[in-house]
């Protein structure tokens, strides 16, 4: 079997079938779409199906053109479908995974599509995990539910072993979304294999859309990887940003001694401020690891520290935004405030986990009348957590100068700075963006 899927593989005339048409899976898919491959997408939300097979996009960094090519050249059509499975020799699952109320890991989205995968495997497929998880999440969930499904297709069998009857790896994904440097297929790819079997097999996969493959000794290894890659992330901007609340108090610039110290060649790499952590890694991923760890004895305290202070950023921004007012001799409760941006980062519409969203529940929470804009969100979509029903206003003068405070919370490139700060009465920068655009004055604070 294994012979027959590496021949398949080579020649492209495997079909790749990727569970989850958002961030991570869409642009995999069409990057396999392109490299030859027939490629299914397949999502529950029914409202994507239509836009991708008439070639549309709904995620604003990728392009419509691109998904209308591989669309007519038949190399690439999406389903709510999982039936069709069963037409696929890899499966991809590129699925979310978020934190509950209690910040524990909710596998909900993994298990359920290992359970239909498990409904629909066959003799011979290749299945690989891509959500950032936990370690272990692969063997630990996915194996079992392969293994043990009632009925293989075509197999004669009544249940499969790793290695022989099916491959499991995992790969995690490295997206960064709006990023002109880096893509899907330059991005270099971790990957782990249960047996040696499954690794070869992997790695003969990626190999075809991903520039460089790295192969570690296990899936376990793949996902600490992911962990590790983010949680290194986490804790320098929790050192930041920690340092912007002591050096405040010190009436220290954070952002200038940060731009001096990354002025060394060696031994230093910069990490900015900011309102909180966004985006669907960064700001979950550190939990996986402290909650798999107590599962060993293990208390991971720096990094639940360094979490406990990215989360409180927005609280501390409130905390700016009333000082500022006050000193203008306005309170918190009853003014006027404009959210400029509401993506997680500058010039993508991505809201997961922005801390824009925790901006407007503190601020209303505080009296606070609050509106928002974004370039690249024209209506806040409803998270697991929020449903605002917001649509993003129009900055013209007129509206501008009806706020009392202006809070910029993304700093997205399309915002006209200097227009901005002319027709404002307050604003406070939480990315340290008018000062870049070369703009200072007396009511433009950091915060």
């Amino acid at each position: 079997m294994k012979k027959a899927l590496l021949e398949k593989i080579n020649n492209k005339t495997a079909t790749v079938g990727i569970i989850g048409m958002g961030y991570v899976g869409l642009p995999l898919a069409l990057e396999f779409a392109e490299k030859g491959f027939l490629t299914i997408g397949f999502d529950i939300d029914e409202k994507k199906i239509p836009l991708l097979n008439s070639g549309s996009s709904y995620i604003n960094h990728i392009k419509a053109d691109k998904i209308k090519k591989v669309v007519d050249s038949k190399k690439f059509f999406a389903t709510t479908d999982f039936s069709k499975l069963t037409e696929t020799d890899a499966i991809i699952i590129c699925v979310p995974t978020p934190l509950n109320e209690h910040r524990e890991p909710d596998m909900t989205y993994i298990e359920n599509s290992g359970k239909v995968i498990a409904k629909y495997l066959k003799a011979g497929q290749f299945v690989a995990l891509e959500s950032s998880t936990y370690p272990g999440t692969t063997e630990e969930i996915l194996q079992p539910l392969f293994e043990e499904a009632p009925i293989i297709q075509g197999s004669g069998k009544n249940n499969f072993t790793v290695g022989k009857d099916f491959y499991l790896a995992f790969s995690p994904e490295r997206e960064d979304p709006n990023n002109l440097k880096y893509s899907t297929a330059t991005i270099p790819k971790v990957v782990g294999g249960v047996t040696p079997d499954c690794l070869e097999i992997a790695l003969s996969l990626y190999n075809h859309v991903i520039i460089q493959t790295v192969p570690v000794s296990s899936p376990r290894a793949a996902e600490a990887t992911k962990l590790l890659e983010n949680i290194y992330r986490s804790i320098n901007i929790a050192l930041v940003n920690e340092l912007k609340m002591v050096f405040e108090r010190m009436d220290i610039d954070v952002w200038e001694v940060v731009d001096a110290a990354a002025t060394k060649p060696f031994g230093f790499q910069a990490f900015y401020p900011g309102p909180g952590l966004g985006g669907h890694c960064i700001p979950i991923d550190p939990f996986y690891l402290t909650w798999k760890a107590r599962e060993y004895d293990i208390n991971t305290k720096f990094i639940e520290l360094a979490g406990e202070i990215n989360t409180f950023m927005p609280y501390y921004v409130i905390e700016k935004a009333a000082e500022v007012l006050n000193k203008n001799k306005k309170s918190l409760n009853g003014s006027k405030i404009l959210i400029l941006g509401a993506a997680y980062k500058k010039d993508i519409d991505d809201m997961r986990e922005s801390p824009s969203l925790k901006l407007i529940e503190l601020l209303r929470e505080k009296g606070a009348v609050v509106d928002y804009n974004d370039p690249f969100v024209p209506k806040l979509p409803q998270t697991r957590k929020y449903n605002y029903e917001m649509e993003s206003v129009e900055l013209t003068e007129k509206n501008l100068k009806s706020y009392d405070l202006i809070l910029l919370s993304t700093d997205h490139t399309k915002y006209d700075y200097k227009f901005i700060s002319e027709n404002s009465n307050l604003i406070l920068d939480t990315r340290n963006a008018f000062e870049k655009a070369g703009i200072k004055n007396s009511k433009i604070y950091k915060g």
